[in-house]
């Protein structure tokens, strides 16, 4: 009879309730409107990820950042914070 291990759980997403999810949106929607560089607080990334919003994707609900020659698409339930960046 093989010894039974814990099952590991993985980190949690935090759930967040509509208003912060809501203001979230527009946080990135003024970004992106107003081309913006942000900083993202990213659910599982070590790195936040830095740019200006390029595209904001309804139908995968991506969220297109792109940094220098880089475009990283971050999944818009995945976006913990919102930070503007320091202009340089």
């Amino acid at each position: 009879m093989g010894v039974k291990m814990p099952k590991k759980s993985k980190p949690q997403r935090p759930t967040r309730d509509e208003f912060e999810l809501e203001e979230l949106g527009n946080q990135l929607l003024e970004a992106h409107t107003e081309k913006n560089k942000v900083t993202l607080i990213v659910f599982k990334k070590e790195e936040p990820v830095q740019g200006k919003i390029v595209k904001l994707d309804g139908q995968t609900k991506l969220i297109h950042v792109e940094n220098g020659f880089d475009t990283v698409k971050v999944p818009f339930l995945d976006i913990l914070k919102v930070e503007s960046a320091p202009q340089l």
